[in-house]
């Protein structure tokens, strides 16, 4: 066979070439190979990125592109029984950046933004800067790459500077020079790299005005899709108890941005929006409240004890007008929170004294073991039992029952106790008008008190017990079986929630009052009343409770304070607790003092301050005054009408 040659060809006087099939199959195959090739390291790639490396960099590309926002719900508020603001919520910016956004202009940023976030500008500036980190194929990227929280609380205001600052930013090149890209990556620094998200300030705007009732904020830390969120959780108080209705439901909206942080909308996947935190309505009146606290801040003033609390109440529906615990703090000034400033009402134990005697003389006359009339040896002040020597403030004789109440004689309630009662029946009155447990008053760290039973009381317990020593009680226990008393013999729970609103002040939940159990009878309870109507008299323990248009009933109580196991020679508890008008009550009042000064007795010192607090709500509060006072009060000729 003749070989293929090449050979010239005429075409218009220059020569042409002919290629040989052999070439042509050579170069053919040539470039089949380098397209075969270039294929193989297409689909390597392929591979490489859809199969290998897929879940790695699909979790890339996610971050880079699909966002997903918590929406945080406004937090409730807390209101008084008027509708007065307590606690509320306002719009303020938790300030963010995207360090991806910003390049290399750290340095520029920080100078600008640093006197705007009041923050250390080599401090900021550090914050902005990614850091760097390497996947698993070895590549370097940036972790952290596209939200950096750089301020809280941050007053709209001021965003609004920082918003300012930023479109205004310039980076000391003259940028119309610039190519597109470069332009394109200077507009999106400004426009998004610092961004705010919604957050919001708690305010308490009356101050420490009912503070450890209310109670304070803070934060609780939630990671969501990988950022930490800070929420507002109540840390005391109603702010407490009531966090999960105050707080509300979060929403979440998940949706892809474009490479300028821009929303498209028809890419979003979810949009569930927040549910807002209920309002939360208190019993508490801020003018009762206000009275209560200033009159227990003249009277800590005074007399400079360690603590000074004072609780008013209603006792037909236990509804808690005011709750005060001095020294207290601002719950918007958290460093003003300390041990020192709980709620003692509530907190704190104490051996009660002589207001006990309500429990052991109003059980012996609902059991009918005795009457107001009996009377009892109270061995001229000093009585021995069970190796113990009581004594009495004053050297009594024979005293009736209601004479023991008037005097406040420990060794005539002694033997009422242990003569008529017994123990079993004295314990159980105890534990029926509620010491040893807990009232259930929704706020935090209500401690029980102690109440032993009978089997592990000492053969003394008998005679300490109706004296006030031996058991203890919190200051809410004692004003709560007084007001058992005042309320006919029912105990009512104390309330300090009235009801759960909606934003617009629709009611969602209302907090009805409802009775505990019936304690005493009602003959017992008004047989009860007419022994503390003598107590705020000039022949009683407390003629500085008495009041001018208002017949009241109350107890003292001083005692002796238990510390190290014993009792601390000249420091005493001092308290009264009262109500008023005693035949048709409205509201009962405690006050309790803590070592006072200047004297100790609870009728001296505690008197005055109950009735100060007293005819000043009765004031506010138009109580009416009792007719027989106002009758007597009239003129004769006035009295006797033709």
């Amino acid at each position: 066979m003749t070989p293929l040659v090449e050979e010239p060809i005429a075409t218009g006087g220059r020569p042409f070439f002919r290629m040989t099939n052999k070439q042509q199959i050579r170069r053919a195959l040539l470039l089949l190979f380098f397209l075969g090739a270039a294929f193989a390291g297409l689909g390597y790639r392929l591979v490489d990125l859809q199969v290998v490396h897929h879940a790695e960099f699909a979790r890339l590309a996610e971050n880079n592109t699909q966002r997903e926002y918590w929406l945080a719900p406004r937090r409730g508020d807390i209101l008084d029984a008027n509708g007065d603001v307590l606690a509320t919520s306002m719009p303020v910016k938790r300030i963010c950046a995207d360090p991806s956004l910003i390049g290399t202009q750290q340095a520029v940023v920080a100078h600008a933004l640093a006197p705007l976030l009041k923050m250390d500008e080599a401090a900021l500036m550090q914050r902005l800067t990614p850091r760097l980190g390497r996947l698993a194929s070895g590549e370097i990227v940036t972790n952290g790459l596209h939200y950096v929280r750089l301020a809280e609380k941050v007053p709209e205001e001021t965003w609004l500077q920082i918003a300012a600052t930023m479109s205004k930013l310039t980076f000391g090149v003259e940028e119309k020079k610039l190519s597109l890209k470069q332009r394109q990556f200077f507009n999106g620094l400004r426009r998004s790299a610092i961004y705010a998200e919604a957050d919001q300030l708690r305010l308490y705007p009356n101050g420490s005005l009912a503070a450890q009732v209310v109670g304070f904020p803070g934060t609780e830390e939630l990671k969501i899709s990988g950022h930490l969120i800070s929420q507002i959780i109540g840390r005391d108080g109603i702010e407490q108890t009531m966090n999960k209705p105050l707080s509300g439901v979060a929403g979440w909206k998940v949706t892809e941005t474009d490479g300028k942080r821009r929303e498209m909308v028809t890419l979003r996947d979810e949009d569930v929006q927040a549910r807002d935190g209920m309002n939360v309505v208190l019993t508490i009146d801020s003018a009762v409240q206000h009275i209560v606290e200033t009159a227990l801040a003249d009277a800590l003033q005074k007399h400079t004890p360690k603590s000074i609390t004072g609780i008013v109440m209603r006792p037909r529906t236990g509804e808690i007008l005011a709750m005060a615990s001095l020294p207290s703090y601002d719950p918007n000034q958290p460093n003003s929170i300390t041990p020192e400033t709980r709620n003692r009402v509530i907190a704190d134990m104490m051996e009660p004294g002589s207001t006990f005697k309500i429990v052991v003389v109003s059980g012996a006359l609902d059991k009918k073991a005795v009457t107001l009339n009996d009377q009892f040896f109270c061995e001229n002040g000093h009585f021995a039992y069970a190796g113990k020597v009581l004594h009495d403030h004053e050297s009594l004789g024979n005293e009736t029952v209601k004479n023991i109440i008037m005097k406040s004689s420990n060794i005539g309630a002694a033997k009422i106790a242990i003569e008529r009662l017994g123990a079993q029946s004295l314990y159980d009155y105890a534990w029926n008008f509620g010491f040893g447990q807990r009232t259930g008053i929704l706020l935090p760290g209500e401690v029980r008190g102690v109440l032993y039973p009978v089997k592990n009381w000492y053969k003394v317990s008998m005679a300490q017990i109706p004296m006030g020593h031996g058991v203890d009680v919190t200051r809410l226990q004692m004003l709560y079986a007084m007001a058992a008393i005042a309320n006919h013999g029912v105990l009512m729970p104390p309330m300090i929630v009235s009801r759960l609103q909606d934003r617009d002040g629709g009611v969602v939940q209302t907090y009805r009052p409802e009775p505990v159990r019936r304690v005493i009878s009602e003959a017992a309870s008004l047989q009860m009343i007419e022994a503390l109507k003598t107590v705020p008299t000039k022949t009683g323990t407390a003629p500085d409770a008495a009041m001018k248009n208002y017949v009241v009933a109350g107890k003292t109580g001083t005692a002796q304070k238990a510390e190290n196991g014993g009792y601390a020679p000249g420091k005493y508890i001092a308290s009264f607790i009262g109500f008023f008008p005693a035949d048709n009550p409205e509201l009962c009042i405690s006050i309790v003092m803590d070592e006072p000064k200047e004297g100790y007795y609870g009728g001296k010192v505690c008197g005055p301050v109950f009735r100060d607090i007293a005819e000043r709500c009765a004031s506010y509060l138009n109580i009416p005054p009792d007719p027989k006072l106002m009758t007597n009060a009239l003129p004769l000729a006035v009295r006797i009408r033709p």
